[in-house]
């Protein structure tokens, strides 16, 4: 961890601008590359590029919405990243690299700031996520076992030698964020109590995608 970047709890942003998009989860210590052309986004990079490099990616709540849509209504468990790269592109796009840093229940929504939205941050239910992660009880070659069939159906390429490689934490981060669960599946795994609440959540809908269980059906919000 680099102290220089990394925030304290205690110095997380009380305000936070945030990027709804439906289908896309950012979880602590995960890594999301973005793709950024909106001109309210742009905006919202910028600032935070003058600031502290700091945004949060939330889901709306009705399926089908997205980012086009001028306030859609959003989950309540958003996440707090922090900008580690970014590049400009020649027309006018930023690519950037957003790190996951904490969970937080969204509070007072703002007047919108240069055409972006921006809640009130609490923290206080989340407050290990900075934390190193304990480690969590998971039978890999089980998980081995039903992600090849869940990739096989769903049109997924894996290098499975280096996957076999990296540690269970960010290996499932990593499945949590890539794998084209539905968005209220996303959203459980967001607000999991647990690490190994997520897990075991994890392996679960890997078991219904790979096995033919229609997509959904062991998630409720």
């Amino acid at each position: 961890m680099v102290r220089a970047f990394q925030p304290r709890f205690d110095e997380l942003p009380e305000t936070v601008p945030i990027f709804p998009l439906t289908g896309v989860l950012l979880l602590p210590g995960g890594r999301l590359p973005l793709n950024i052309f909106e001109p309210r986004y742009l905006n919202m990079v910028e600032d935070a590029l003058g600031a502290r490099r700091l945004m949060a990616m939330v889901q709306p709540r009705q399926e089908g919405s997205d980012s086009t849509e001028a306030d859609p209504t959003l989950y309540g468990v958003a996440c707090l990243g922090r900008i580690v790269s970014f590049e400009e592109s020649p027309d006018g796009r930023l690519l950037l690299t957003l790190l996951g840093l904490n969970r937080f229940h969204l509070g007072e929504e703002l007047p919108l700031h240069r055409g972006y939205r921006r809640v009130r941050a609490d923290y206080s239910s989340y407050a290990r996520d900075l934390d190193e992660q304990g480690a969590v009880t998971l039978d890999r070659d089980r998980l081995f076992e039903v992600l090849k069939p869940f990739a096989a159906n769903h049109g997924l390429s894996f290098n499975w030698d280096i996957m076999r490689d990296v540690d269970t934490g960010p290996l499932l981060t990593s499945l949590a964020m890539v794998c084209p669960f539905e968005p209220r599946e996303k959203q459980a795994l967001l607000e999991a109590d647990t690490p190994q609440a997520r897990a075991d959540m994890i392996l679960t809908l890997l078991e219904m995608g790979a096995f033919g269980t229609p997509s959904g059906g062991g998630v409720r919000q």
